[in-house]
């Protein structure tokens, strides 16, 4: 499966038109949010991604509220808002977590993980998307120092997803890391193709 995976494009027209673009070579869309500034524009730019006339699987950033992204999403069909949720296309399960983005340990993640992993199956390929970096890995630095979260450290290391997504770090955009054989991305808002 080749997925177009963006994050942060901020209202950008010049990054939706990039990852426009790009859509057209891929079989799925996936967006970790910070669609707007603060939510202004964000019912436009939502129609404007669900025009790449692909699935498109995102969560909130830090300039959304959950509630408004999810109404806003529920009117558009191509678009399918998977915060705290498992979202299954064939033997693939991708795990959204939007929201956030400052704190060293996130409970609601963690209890939302805890809550779900009995659904994910042997075999399962997990695509794994939240908003903030994962801590100590090349997508957390800021300066000379780790500014991520653990707990999304801790179930990277446990779940073993094949690809895992984030943004936020305007600093650490277009990063890639590896924890086992996970690839971890800020894809950064122009957006970067990815085959899992």
């Amino acid at each position: 499966m080749k997925i177009l995976a963006f994050a942060d494009p901020h209202e950008s027209l010049v990054a939706i038109k990039e990852a426009e673009k790009k859509a057209k070579n891929a079989d799925l869309i996936v967006c970790a949010g910070d669609i707007s500034i603060f939510e202004q524009e964000l019912d436009a730019f939502l129609a404007r991604i669900n025009k790449m006339g692909k699935t498109v699987l995102l969560i909130h950033g830090n300039h959304e509220g959950e509630q408004i992204t999810e109404t806003l999403c529920q009117g558009l069909k191509n678009l399918v808002f998977i915060h705290k949720k498992l979202h299954r296309i064939g033997n693939y399960v991708f795990i959204g977590f939007g929201g956030g983005g400052f704190d060293e340990y996130d409970p609601d993640f963690e209890k939302f993980i805890e809550k779900n992993k009995a659904k994910i199956k042997p075999n399962d390929k997990i695509v794994l998307m939240t908003h903030g970096p994962p801590f100590g890995t090349k997508l957390d630095v800021i300066g000379r120092g780790h500014h991520g979260c653990k707990s999304y450290t801790k179930y990277i290391k446990l779940l073993k997803p094949v690809l895992y997504v984030c943004g936020h770090f305007h600093e650490t955009f277009g990063a890639k890391d590896k924890m086992g054989k996970s690839v971890l991305i800020n894809p950064g808002p122009k957006g970067v193709l990815v085959e899992v």
